[in-house]
């Protein structure tokens, strides 16, 4: 089918989290059928979840509007929605949770946002939760706001609404379908914060571990070289190779002055072999960055570094696409 042929293909993930998908998938298709468009719900099942791709399989001959697509095993979320982006017909992607989190009958709303803009996310709002869940979450949005420079209310919604071009442009892997709204910026895509009420069925108890905490700390700092220095990791590994370097070679020289004009010793000197390790090591950096730097300028010819919103005047402003 053509991609003309369908409005939106709304993507739903389903993983170990999930609610009544009977239910839910029937409130999603209600406030679509709402919103006046043409459209399918793709649910991905990353993996076989105790046969839960049979349960849908019944739901299939009266829902003309779904289909299900079982991955061979548990790859993750983000490779759920990519493999949902691959199969999806719509001109518009929309991606929903398979548990509640906004008020279904509220999905109009990020739609008809979503035609002035090309991503839309969702915040939930007013927002339900303990006071460290609050403090949590605005500890994660201050910290990504100071690593990229992007502010977010939100980012754990998963209720987002897209033009084809961004799922087209920019890949999904590991867990980077956490930070999509901060990669679609940085590509140029404009990007907006839609307020949507919180399902009142909401009943996640669930508490993360520290490993998670780590995990989305590792994560931010992923996306913050993604975000600055991809296409120029010199200007990051090079001041910090000349910052590392330039210590040891100034602690070096104090080491030598006191050796050359006040006899004092370098045998057994601990600083003596750290300033020389500095120096070693801030070369070492700087030589990182300047092999990324070499890999760059190999690739410079498959880069972009523009994005087109549009060409006026032209038979190429009928397609009002995007190049990168």
């Amino acid at each position: 089918m053509d991609h003309s042929e369908l409005d939106i293909s709304a993507i739903v993930p389903v993983g170990a989290r999930r609610d009544d998908l009977r239910a839910l998938l029937d409130e999603y298709a209600t406030s679509l059928a709402v919103a006046g468009a043409s459209f399918e719900i793709i649910v991905v099942l990353d993996g076989p979840l105790g046969g839960l791709s049979d349960q849908l399989g019944e739901l299939l001959p009266d829902r003309h509007w779904l289909r299900v697509i079982e991955l061979a095993r548990d790859f993750g979320e983000a490779a759920a929605l990519t493999a949902g982006f691959d199969a999806a017909r719509g001109r518009k992607v929309l991606t929903l949770p398979a548990y509640y989190q906004v008020d279904p009958a509220e999905l109009p709303k990020i739609i008809a946002a979503g035609e002035t803009t090309d991503m839309a996310v969702a915040v939930r709002w007013p927002r339900k939760g303990s006071g460290f869940e609050t403090l949590r979450r605005n500890a994660f949005h201050g910290f990504l706001s100071v690593i990229t420079g992007q502010r977010y209310r939100d980012l754990g919604c998963g209720v987002r609404f897209m033009k084809r071009e961004v799922v087209e442009e920019i890949p999904l892997y590991s867990e980077r379908h956490r930070f999509y709204p901060a990669l679609a910026r940085s590509r140029g895509f404009e990007v907006s914060e839609v307020e949507l009420a919180q399902s009142p069925k909401v009943d996640f108890k669930g508490r993360y571990r520290l490993r998670e905490y780590l995990h989305r700390v590792l994560d931010i700092m992923t996306l913050f070289f993604l975000v600055r220095f991809t296409k120029k990791p010199l200007r990051f590994f090079g001041t910090v190779g000349f910052v590392v370097g330039a210590l040891g070679v100034l602690f070096l020289a104090v080491l030598i002055v006191q050796r050359l004009f006040f006899g004092v010793g370098l045998a057994d000197r601990p600083a003596l072999l750290l300033s020389s390790l500095m120096v070693v090591l801030g070369v070492q950096i700087f030589a990182l960055g300047l092999i990324g730097e070499l890999i760059i300028f190999t690739h410079a010819r498959e880069l972009k570094e523009y994005a087109v919103r549009r060409v006026i005047g032209s038979e190429a402003a009928e397609s009002d696409s995007r190049h990168t």
